[in-house]
């Protein structure tokens, strides 16, 4: 499976930053899209950010777009969220994906890793 270790969650406050990142497990990350998703309480996955393995292009959803930038080097894929609200309290995830296309489509197999929790709390 194309699974990944999720790491660099935490409690912050309201408008206050953190960097997430994911590392893949048993498989070379440069041939995949990356996709990361969130599960807040009570609620199913969502997509929240999408970066391409051809040439780095990047894909928000609206909720998130200038607050959030998704990133890659050769061994991870990275989050730094900022100006963070209560509302992006989840589990975040990584997935991995053929193409940048179907990353963005927010389609996705149920195939998660342990995910890292974000807390925006006061």
């Amino acid at each position: 499976q194309l699974t990944f270790v999720e790491s660099g969650g935490g409690l912050v406050q309201p408008e206050g930053s953190l960097t997430l990142s994911c590392a893949p497990s048993g498989f070379t990350l440069d041939l995949y899209a990356v996709g990361w998703f969130r599960r807040a309480p009570g609620k199913n996955y969502e997509r929240v950010a999408c970066i391409s393995d051809a040439d780095g292009s990047t894909d928000y959803i609206d909720a998130v777009k200038g607050r959030f930038t998704i990133s890659r080097d050769s061994a991870e894929v990275y989050l730094q969220m900022k100006s963070l609200k209560p509302e992006d309290t989840a589990v975040y995830y990584c997935h991995a994906y053929y193409s940048q296309t179907m990353c963005v489509s927010g389609l996705h197999c149920d195939s998660w890793g342990p995910g890292t929790q974000v807390t925006v709390s006061s």
